[in-house]
């Protein structure tokens, strides 16, 4: 069975292992043997029509992404293809324009595979919200692959795909990254263009990359980064190289590990993998200390009311009448109701009404504004932290993958899952998350999640790469 990673393929093109038209039929064929159980692409897309040229075509046939086959989660815009957001609001809607990740892809000489399925409009961690059915996880396909970009983790740990792009709102690429024992990141709001991404909550979205290893996810990095003129949140920050430094040690860093992460909810088998992962640091010379981040207990709730404030306002769009799913009625306005009730399924509904109500006369001030003043508490939290540690870490979600269909009723439930990754979100700071180990009991993965300062995306990579290689 093909296991490649991006370095992988690289020396294998330059050693004359194989060509870039052989991985990709390799991929394309596995693709068409496995997909069809385990719901991970939801269109697949047509090759170069020469790939033996292509090279030339690209100019850019030094880039370590040539001919590399990608996955690209279906709310990422290609032009020409399909592209649904796992809604059936827009299940018939034709890009027309690549988003800003994609053209540096392009250039990059990246190979696109498909776009992969996801919660509907990205909401939900389980990937079951999703239109088109859910996703399967390649581990046990009884499972979920957590969400929303269940689909693209899926892709690359069921060897579908060498690495796949996801949109992160409140920890969709770490989350389902851990449900599928792979490396998922969440680089620094403004580091990555969303121009191209289909809003969920603009002050949130940041599009990362699910790899088979951190140095694939630097690798990616490169690519990805940089100011775009078509999306004012991107930085003009230098370009580093995020690959250059992975080798050198990480000996008297220091990692916080907050009190806060482990208290009820957290499961016994998690937290026995996250607290040996911890010992793993330090006998590679890390300083450990335990921190505070006080104002974690409010994190949840102060997303569950951002996000869908932004949300009921990114949505409007979808009124079908522009683009999109719609019906036919004798008004305008019956047109609209018709339209979106039957597009959006019950998790887009649930927030949206959340979202409006929160923003409606009478409530702003109790609770939107509210939650903005928290989020800055929660952003301060980080900061203070950060004068005394280089990292922080623990776990990335509170338990390992469940059932399909197990928790699709309790909302609740489903939210508190985002326990561990909605900080990051609200405070802008960049995380990943890396396989280590499998739950005593579930024999499931567990995700370890590392978190830097804002920028800082170098030294999160370096810990993220050594400890790899010693979890190994």
């Amino acid at each position: 069975m093909i296991n490649h990673t991006i370095a992988s393929i690289q020396e294998g093109f330059s050693r004359g292992s194989f060509s870039p038209q052989e991985i990709l039929d390799d991929y394309r064929k596995r693709i068409g043997e496995v997909n069809k159980n385990l719901n991970a692409f939801l269109t697949l897309l047509d090759p170069p029509s020469d790939i033996g040229n292509w090279k030339m075509e690209t100019g850019n046939s030094e880039s370590p992404l040539w001919g590399i086959p990608a996955a690209i989660k279906d709310n990422i815009l290609i032009e020409g293809t399909r592209t649904t957001a796992g809604s059936n609001i827009l299940k018939n809607y034709i890009s027309s324009y690549d988003a800003t990740v994609i053209k540096k892809l392009r250039q990059a000489g990246a190979t696109f595979l498909g776009k992969t399925n996801m919660d509907d409009a990205a909401m939900g961690n389980t990937t079951e919200s999703s239109a088109f059915g859910p996703t399967k996880n390649p581990l046990d396909d009884k499972m979920i692959p957590g969400g929303s970009s269940g689909g693209s983790a899926a892709a690359v740990a069921a060897n579908l795909a060498v690495f796949a792009l996801g949109s992160d709102t409140g920890g969709s690429v770490r989350q389902p990254a851990a449900m599928c024992g792979i490396v998922g990141l969440k680089p620094t709001y403004g580091r990555v263009s969303r121009h191209g991404l289909i809003a969920m909550a603009s002050s949130f979205d940041q599009i990362g990359p699910l790899t088979k290893t951190a140095r694939d996810a630097a690798t990616v990095l490169n690519v990805l980064c940089g100011h775009d003129i078509f999306d004012s949140t991107t930085v003009q920050k230098e370009v580093v190289d995020f690959t250059a430094n992975l080798e050198k040690p990480i000996k008297g860093l220091r990692v916080g590990v907050p009190k806060e992460f482990f208290r009820a909810g957290l499961s016994a088998e998690v937290e026995e993998k996250i607290r040996a992962t911890v010992k793993k640091l330090e006998g590679l010379g890390c300083i450990i200390k335990e921190i505070s981040l006080p104002n974690f207990e409010y994190a949840l709730a102060t997303y569950y009311i951002l996000v869908p404030s932004e949300v009921s306002a990114n949505l409007s769009r979808f009124d079908g009448i522009r683009y999109g799913h719609s019906v036919k009625s004798d008004s305008l306005l019956e047109t609209y109701i018709q339209s979106r009730s039957e597009g959006f399924g019950p998790e887009p509904k649930r927030r949206i009404m959340l979202g409006a109500y929160a923003l409606s006369a009478g409530y702003y001030d109790a609770y939107y504004l509210k939650a903005q003043k928290v989020r800055a508490l929660i952003k301060k939290d980080f900061d203070d932290a950060f004068e005394r540690v280089d990292v922080i870490v623990g776990p990335t979600t509170p338990s390992t993958a469940f059932k399909i269909g197990e928790k699709i009723d309790d909302p609740l439930a489903l939210y508190l899952e985002d326990i561990y990754t909605v900080p990051l979100n609200l405070a802008g700071l960049p995380g990943i998350s890396i396989p280590c180990g499998n739950g005593a009991k579930s024999n499931m993965p567990v995700g370890f999640q590392i978190i830097a300062n804002s920028f800082d995306e170098q030294t999160l990579l370096r810990v993220a790469h050594q400890l790899e290689q010693n979890l190994k």
